[in-house]
């Protein structure tokens, strides 16, 4: 499956990145490109587009990654919504935080109780057998 994903170019601390068309298996460092499709600069927040082409490889059945959808959907070359690539759990309750926080106190309180209703149950087994 062929992906529309980024290749990162430029040196270090200077990023640049190309958009590419590249099979999906292929690391995109590896130079087997199938076509350069595109640009961004994010120094500058340059972006530059073959719209075309990216249409025409959309349109026989390769993937656009999370990042350069976005990136399509905000320059209007593919309709949609953008896809959110990172999501932040939501935060527990203060409730649960704190009965879970009880739990174990709870559990140690019962503890020598528990202990020795296991070693009766034990000491009963043994006898029965």
């Amino acid at each position: 499956m062929l992906m529309i994903r980024m290749q990162r170019i430029g040196r270090k601390n200077m990023p640049a990145f190309r958009i590419i068309v590249a099979e999906h298996t292929r690391g995109p460092k590896t130079g087997n490109i199938v076509e350069k499709v595109g640009t961004y600069n994010p120094k500058t927040k340059e972006k530059q587009f073959n719209a075309d082409r990216i249409k025409y490889w959309l349109s026989v059945g390769a993937k656009a990654s999370a990042t350069v959808h976005n990136m399509l959907v905000s320059a209007k070359i593919v309709t949609g919504a953008k896809i959110v690539k990172h999501q932040e759990k939501p935060a527990a309750p203060v409730e649960e935080v704190k009965a879970e926080a009880k739990a174990p106190e709870a559990e140690a309180a019962l503890a020598p109780e528990v202990a020795e209703a296991k070693t009766e149950e034990k000491a009963e087994e043994v006898v029965s057998a």
